[in-house]
């Protein structure tokens, strides 16, 4: 090994006793973040799954609201809360909230205009949001969309950036919050952005969305 590697590796591990360090001396709220995965790449949903998925392996206590993702009660068009729901019949500490009405067109098409019960549903959702901020006792709290619903101007950008504010008053659990399109005030208070950027996609190439993959 050459000694530009041992110091190399060095410095990594002064780095990361420092970190640790430092980070003991942080108070419970500070220790808590702001989680942002955005962009038009596949992923964002995913990762904040997966991310519930781990917090519940460590024993912890998770919330997810998702925001124009509705449900009838009959019909799923996202599996995985098929899994989420199983999660919480067999003992895991999750709560899902979806909000939202039917978008799915019986050709198999989308729905993209709004319409009254989509801006109710929308505003549904940060009642959710807003009430298990202030007073809910989760670890982890998953926004799911709330940004692309400004983004679809389903909410306001304020709407998102009041969440945002509460949030920073009730540090006492991890949020991430999921969509499209940021904007200033985000990158301003997030801790930790993630862009998922599209390099390349097989819808271009004629794959339609498929069960399992994409819902």
């Amino acid at each position: 090994m050459s000694d530009t590697n041992i110091k190399g590796g060095s410095r990594h591990r002064k780095k990361v006793l420092e970190t640790i360090e430092n980070y003991s001396k942080l108070t419970s709220e500070e220790k808590n973040c702001l989680h942002v995965y955005y962009g038009y790449g596949k992923g964002k949903t995913t990762s904040a799954v997966g991310l519930a998925i781990r917090a519940l392996g460590a024993g912890k206590k998770v919330a997810i609201v998702q925001f124009d993702k509705g449900y009838d009660g009959s019909n799923e068009h996202y599996s995985e809360r098929i899994v989420i729901r199983k999660l919480k019949e067999t003992g895991y500490d999750i709560d899902l909230y979806p909000t939202g009405c039917e978008r799915m067109n019986a050709d198999g098409t989308f729905r993209f205009n709004n319409e009254d019960s989509d801006f109710a549903e929308a505003r549904r959702g940060l009642d959710i949001a807003r009430a298990l901020i202030k007073e809910g006792k989760q670890d982890l709290l998953i926004l799911d969309e709330s940004i692309a619903a400004a983004a679809y101007n389903l909410i306001s950008k304020s709407d998102v950036d009041e969440i945002i504010a509460l949030f920073k008053k009730n540090r006492r659990f991890e949020m991430v919050m999921t969509g499209h399109k940021i904007w200033k005030e985000i990158e301003e208070s997030a801790d930790l952005i993630t862009e998922m950027r599209k390099v390349k996609h097989y819808f271009d190439n004629g794959i339609p969305a498929r069960e399992g993959i994409e819902y």
